[in-house]
């Protein structure tokens, strides 16, 4: 569960006719039968929000909050009885989403796809020891991996917090494998030598590719 936040209480929930996301009746059921086991139910909402903005698709929480501690900044519309909380940087990347449980549970179906971080605009560290090491890593162990397809990854830099960014090129790019290949391989490996680093980004332009993935 999110940690409620001290704010001062809102003035309601905005009107079923200003809805920003749809929620279907057998969502709506199962939120509700979930909520009302929560201590202070009454007094509870559906926090939505986005985790993660990388491509290719949008990673989300959904958590019960007290909604008169949630932000000023927030969002909160109600479905028929429940309350949804949703803060204000979300809004744009939910427009036209729906909220369905299904066999598999909870599923969010967003029209909507994330566009990545416009590297150019970050201030990442391309030198430095962490750097030189990992660059050492792909020069030696992952890239002569790699080049048995074909591709090759390419070090940015850093940023501020030890986030490696990375493109892949060569067969990897625009491969609807490389998603894969990045997270189980390249940030494994590196994150295992390199325990310092948090995570990493694959910054590849995938819709240039022969056979863009994220387009």
């Amino acid at each position: 569960m999110a940690e409620a936040r001290e704010t001062s209480p809102l003035a309601g929930a905005k009107p079923a006719d200003d809805l920003v996301i749809t929620i279907t009746e057998a969502a709506r059921a199962q939120l509700i039968a979930l909520r009302d086991a929560e201590d202070e139910a009454d007094r509870l909402g559906l926090r939505l929000e986005i985790t993660n903005h990388e491509p290719p698709e949008f990673s989300y929480d959904l958590s019960f909050e007290v909604v008169t501690q949630a932000a000023l900044s927030d969002e909160v519309r109600n479905h028929d009885g429940l309350k949804v909380i949703i803060p204000a940087r979300d809004l744009p990347y939910l427009e036209g989403a729906t909220l369905d449980h299904t066999a598999a549970g909870l599923v969010i179906r967003n029209p909507n796809r994330p566009r990545g971080r416009d590297v150019a605009e970050l201030d990442l560290q391309p030198d430095g020891e962490l750097a030189a090491g990992i660059r050492t890593l792909l020069d030696g162990e992952i890239n002569p991996a790699l080049s048995a397809h074909g591709g090759f990854v390419t070090l940015l830099g850093l940023d501020a917090d030890n986030v490696v960014y990375m493109t892949m090129g060569g067969g990897c790019q625009g491969c609807a494998m490389s998603r894969m290949t990045m997270i189980q391989g390249v940030e494994t490996a590196i994150k295992d030598r390199f325990p310092e680093v948090p995570r990493v980004v694959d910054a590849t332009d995938h819709a240039a590719g022969a056979t863009p993935y994220y387009s």
